[in-house]
C-alpha cells in the first residue's frame, strides 16, 4: 500500500508539470494529450494492480500483474524507441536533400 501511495504522489508530480508545462506553451497539444494519457493509464494500472493480478492468474500467467504491466511498459518503450529512429532517418534525409539543394544553389 505504501509503495502505491508512492508512486501516485509521483505521477500527481509528473501530472503537475505536464499541465504547467502545456500553461506556458512549452508542449503542444497532441504531446499532452500522449503524456495525459500515459499517466493516467499508469495510475490507473497502479490502483487496479490487484485486479490484474487476479486477471493475469486466470490466463494461466505465473507472473504477477505488476511484471505484465513492466513488460508491456518496456515494449511500449522499445516500439516508441523505433519510432523515434524512424522520424530520425526521415530528418536526416530531408535535411541532407536541403544541404544538396543550397550547395547546388549557392555553386551558381
Amino acid at each position: 500500500m505504501f509503495q502505491e501511495i508512492i508512486a501516485l504522489i509521483i505521477i500527481a508530480f509528473f501530472l503537475f508539470k505536464l499541465f504547467w508545462q502545456k500553461k506556458n506553451q512549452q508542449i503542444q497539444k497532441s504531446e499532452f494529450i500522449f503524456w495525459l494519457i500515459f499517466w493516467i493509464m499508469a495510475a490507473l494500472i497502479i490502483l487496479l494492480i490487484k485486479q490484474i493480478d487476479l486477471l493475469v492468474a486466470q490466463l494461466g500467467f505465473t507472473g504477477s500483474g505488476i511484471d505484465v504491466a513492466f513488460y508491456l511498459g518496456v515494449a511500449l518503450l522499445f516500439y516508441l524507441i523505433f519510432r523515434v529512429r524512424l522520424k530520425m532517418a526521415k530528418l536526416d534525409k530531408q535535411i541532407t536533400k536541403l544541404v544538396e539543394k543550397i550547395a547546388l544553389n549557392n555553386k551558381n
